[in-house]
This record gives C-alpha cells, structure tokens and sequence, in this order.
C-alpha cells in the first residue's frame, strides 16, 4: 500500500500544473510520442518493405545504437530489431561510433 501511495505521488508531481519538480518538459514527451512510433521488425525483410528507399538497420533497443549490414553486430545483439534508419534517427537513436 505505501509504495502504490508513492508511486501515485510521483506520478501527481509529474503531472499537476505548477508543481515545485519540473515534471516531464514537452521535448520528453516528444521523444517519448516519437519512440512509441518506431516500428521494429524481427525480419530484415519486413522492415525493407516498411521503408524500401531507406537503409535498414539494426537497433540495439536497450542502448538506442544501431548498426549495419556487415557490421559485426547486425542482427546479432541481445535485444534488438531491424529498423529503418531514418526512423531510428527521428527517435534519438544513432549510429555506431567505433564501427562494429
């Protein structure tokens, strides 16, 4: 009972207008608005058929870095989906910066 009484706090801080915490800013829920609009594919396939004039990639969707073809981790981390680049870009994902 305490913590579904905690829990309701935080979630009332986040949300009532002019509350002394900053609460969830606009650019967050954004980024949340466009994170729940990427689509993840299980197959390279599939996700070339969502965008056929776009790269797929492969997104590491715990770390937000995706990858491509050729690279040594395409399609091969713990949890991931294939993705179109443009896509993954909008959200705040991005690129591998030591090139595996």
């Amino acid at each position: 009972m305490q913590r579904l009484l905690f829990c309701l706090a935080i979630v009332a801080t986040l949300i009532a207008p002019g509350a002394s915490t900053p609460g969830i800013t606009l650019p967050a829920l954004a980024a949340t608005q466009a994170r729940a609009d990427l689509r993840l594919f299980s197959t390279e396939q599939a996700a070339q058929a969502r965008c056929p004039n776009d790269k797929v990639v492969w997104l590491n969707t715990r770390t937000g870095i995706y990858h491509e073809k050729g690279m040594r981790w395409y399609g091969n981390t713990k949890q991931g989906a294939y993705v179109c680049r443009k896509e993954a870009d909008a959200t705040g994902d991005r690129d591998t910066r030591n090139g595996q």
